[in-house]
């Protein structure tokens, strides 16, 4: 299973790309359409910059072993999902990296997920579901959202450099091609989240569809009228 899984995932490495390439423009734009000055965005922008207070007064090292950690446990989450079985995790003693093993050839996704895909932020989001059923939504758990993103994007942008053995697996190429609207897909979807849960989501896809439509019969409009 997981190998026809692998296959399927393969065949759609670069049309993916292209895609979400050619989505950045809708991904940037769709950013206009969250309403910032509210209360809830006013705490998940709070619990942000709270994250990157809390970042300078972690010591570096307990910094570092939590990257490394939710890198691999990102890893080992996408190996699941395509029916892999994962063998195990192991950290290195220095922090300077880390492994995770799992059955069967694999996947892209598999490489390249920890550098757009937000785990504690999805889990977090899990628990905000089971939470509302039994008590009303606060500002504090917008707050910790907006925290959350600032985790990605600092884990993300620590994690992209020469050194990094994953990006080369993937090809610089596809990593510059789908990374920028990988991770504006997070943040957008996440922000989203904020909004109106699970709903909101499902609402910013339909979002980005309309926005990818109307930036094409825009570029086809502007061709038709040059030539």
């Amino acid at each position: 299973m997981s190998y026809l899984i692998d296959k399927f995932i393969n065949l759609l490495k670069w049309p993916v790309a292209v895609l979400m390439l050619l989505s950045l423009p809708a991904y940037i734009q769709s950013l206009y359409y969250f309403p910032f000055i509210t209360w809830r965005y006013m705490a998940l922008l709070a619990g942000f910059f709270l994250f990157f207070i809390a970042r300078s007064m972690m010591d570096s090292a307990v910094k570092t072993n939590m990257e490394i950690i939710a890198h691999e446990m990102t890893h080992a989450f996408f190996a699941l999902i395509t029916f892999h079985k994962v063998k195990g995790i192991r950290v290195e003693g220095d922090n300077s990296g880390g492994e995770m093993a799992f059955e069967g050839q694999g996947n892209w996704l598999i490489i390249i997920a920890p550098y757009f895909f937000p785990l504690f932020g999805l889990v977090y989001m899990i628990i905000v579901s089971i939470y509302t059923k039994f008590a009303p939504l606060n500002l504090i758990i917008n707050g910790i959202m907006g925290y959350f993103i600032g985790y990605h994007l600092d884990t993300v942008g620590s994690q992209i450099h020469e050194k990094q053995t994953d990006l080369p697996k993937v090809s610089y190429k596809f990593c510059a091609m789908f990374l920028p609207s990988a991770n504006l897909w997070a943040v957008g979807s996440m922000l989203a989240f904020n909004s109106k849960g699970w709903a909101g989501i499902w609402t910013y896809q339909s979002l980005i569809t309309q926005l990818n439509a109307r930036n094409w019969d825009w570029l086809v409009n502007t061709i038709s009228s040059i030539f």
